[in-house]
């Protein structure tokens, strides 16, 4: 009996934002990313991490503050990492799972077509699509951090079209669930607020900042729904948290904060990024 993935099964997404987002050219895409990690500032926390935060935007403006994330991976292994990412592009209900392998200039990312199995048993929350995969910026700006730091993964790709409620704590729960118990990581693709002041930036983000702290799915996403705070991935924040707890974390550390005013000098419309981890 062939599975949910081989009936669904997609040919190997190529690269789609490789000389934009970040390098096409391997050994440059390499260098870039030993740099980053290079300067790496915040320590890593002393328990099992079962998830991070990483911004998406294109690595120059955020690159080191997704490498503060990724740097809590280095000398650890993952069987399975789920990568749940906003489409910025496609508009569909629930979530969006790849059943192919996803290309970078760095080389293959296996598809983990098990877990996407089970997954995709929560259809139609869950379905397997090319929607929201086919031009995402969002997912595929992750991989080669975690090429690097991890080296063998298999990757479980989620795109999630609609953030409403009943999509990012359902998906949350399921991928808690199936992920329960074995050595598994989720990553939340997401930025924060875009195009406002540094200062007010700084005031909407901390508010961001200060719900991750906390741990508290259910208060970031009311701070959201309430225009309290901002950010393009805000139903990835809440699936991980919600993933993470049944995976095991009970805690939940913002690593770094900056926004795009720091690299480019206009401080009058900047984009919010926040590297955060959960862990026990």
């Amino acid at each position: 009996m062939s599975s949910l993935s081989e009936k669904t099964s997609f040919s190997p997404r190529k690269p789609a934002v490789a000389g934009m987002f970040y390098p096409r050219e391997k050994n440059k895409l390499q260098s870039d990313l030993d740099n980053m990690f290079a300067n790496v500032t915040s320590k890593r926390v002393s328990g099992k991490v079962f998830g991070i935060v990483a911004p998406h935007a294109g690595y120059m403006y955020s690159g080191y503050v997704a490498a503060e994330a990724y740097n809590q991976l280095a000398d650890l292994s993952y069987d399975t990492v789920a990568v749940l990412a906003p489409s910025h592009r496609d508009y569909f209900q629930g979530a969006s799972v790849y059943t192919g392998d996803y290309m970078t200039p760095l080389g293959a990312v296996p598809v983990d077509k098990k877990t996407c199995d089970q997954l995709l048993r929560y259809a139609p929350l869950i379905k397997a699509t090319e929607m929201g995969h086919r031009d995402e910026h969002a997912l595929e700006v992750q991989l080669p951090f975690l090429q690097v730091i991890l080296k063998d993964f298999n990757l479980v790709p989620i795109v999630i079209g609609t953030q409403d409620h009943e999509t990012c704590f359902r998906l949350g729960e399921i991928l808690g669930e199936v992920l329960q118990g074995t050595n598994s990581l989720v990553v939340a693709s997401s930025d924060l607020s875009h195009f406002y002041s540094q200062e007010k930036a700084n005031r909407l983000d901390g508010l961001v900042v200060k719900d991750i702290e906390n741990f508290d799915e259910n208060k970031f996403f009311d701070d959201i729904q309430n225009r309290k705070c901002e950010a393009c991935g805000a139903g990835t924040i809440v699936s991980a948290i919600i993933a993470a707890k049944h995976m095991g974390a009970t805690s939940s550390k913002v690593l770094s904060y900056h926004t795009s005013g720091e690299v480019s000098g206009d401080y009058e419309e900047v984009v919010g990024y926040l590297s955060g981890v959960f862990y026990n």
